[in-house]
């Protein structure tokens, strides 16, 4: 299927060095919101509870936050170019999402939470980039493309409704489809219910405790993030990675030994002749031989992801009183 077709069925078309500047921009709002829902929210397992969902506008903060007995939310709406908070007291106020330097956004943030009566104190620096200017000091002027921007969202659409099947298919623990602010990839992971060492890597302006955290059970995590190819990249990666586990071949995507995951471009995802299947795929056979070669309880966990439509059908073949 070419570019046109493809375009029409949902799977646009964004090269990543088209859109680093607003990306980047983009990046380190996300970042600023997600720690304002760190403080707001308790710690859950593998940070669970510090991640945007995609949303039919945009990426809204996953956890309901709160602040004394008041509840609130966070939502990048790309349709109409802002950020939207809104309280549990019926209250909202908006951030417009336009050029403007780091700065001014995290001052009009401010001051919106203390609008609605929101008060919370954030480590106000990046994390997980080499460059980590804090917020209030970071006053050059940054551009802002919603196009761009509302592309990815749209790429996210597509890309969440094959995760969530993934995830359908697995009856153990597993995450739910989210974007981590720190690194700005779409996820979702599945446990073996083991446990696993702990991770001694080290992103950038990351504290350790925090990757001892995310990797404390044995896991197959999948993620698309706007980097590694020209148009974005999908990612498999086991932890603790099985041996052998390098040294699969699959009907897409392959090892990438500098990362450490199978890796699979979007563009090979966007141009298939079934972009959903062909994704599917590369995100079930990547699992398949980490819990294989890890002797995971696959009888256990694996489930049909479509039982529900195969009980609704004999359910509708025993007649309406079912």
């Amino acid at each position: 299927m070419g570019d046109t077709a493809s375009h029409a069925a949902g799977w646009p078309r964004l090269r990543v060095d088209d859109w680093t500047p607003t990306r980047e921009t983009l990046h380190l709002w996300l970042q600023i919101v997600g720690k304002i829902e760190m403080a707001s929210t308790p710690l859950l397992n593998h940070w669970w509870n510090v991640t945007y969902e995609v949303t039919p506008r945009g990426l809204r903060t996953r956890s309901l936050l709160r602040r004394g007995a008041e509840a609130f939310e966070a939502e990048f709406d790309f349709a109409d170019s802002v950020l939207v908070l809104r309280s549990s007291t019926g209250a909202s106020e908006t951030v417009a999402l336009r050029p403007r330097s780091v700065a001014d956004f995290f001052s009009a943030v401010e001051h919106a939470c203390r609008t609605l009566g929101i008060e919370c104190a954030i480590w106000a620096a990046p994390n997980e980039l080499e460059t980590a200017i804090p917020f209030a000091e970071d006053t050059a002027d940054r551009p802002y493309d919603p196009h761009a921007v509302r592309l990815f969202w749209r790429q996210l659409l597509q890309i969440d409704a094959v995760f969530e099947q993934w995830r359908a298919g697995f009856a153990g623990k597993a995450s739910p489809v989210q974007l981590f602010w720190g690194s700005m990839d779409l996820s979702s992971t599945r446990y073996s219910g083991r446990g696993a060492p702990p991770d001694t890597s080290s992103p950038a302006h990351c504290p350790p405790w925090v990757m001892v955290e995310a990797e404390s059970r044995e896991n197959v995590a999948a993620g698309f993030w706007p980097g590694g190819s020209d148009e974005g990249s999908f990612y498999v990666y086991a932890y603790p990675a099985p041996p052998t586990y390098a040294e699969g071949t699959l009907t897409a995507g392959s090892f990438d030994h500098t990362l450490g995951e199978y890796i699979l471009p979007y563009r090979d995802v966007r141009t298939a002749a079934d972009p959903e299947a062909t994704l599917l795929g590369f995100l079930q056979e990547c699992y398949a031989r980490a819990a294989d070669l890890a002797h995971w309880d696959r009888a256990l966990l694996d489930v049909d992801p479509d039982r529900l439509a195969a009980h609704l059908g004999r359910a509708s073949a025993r007649g309406p009183q079912a």
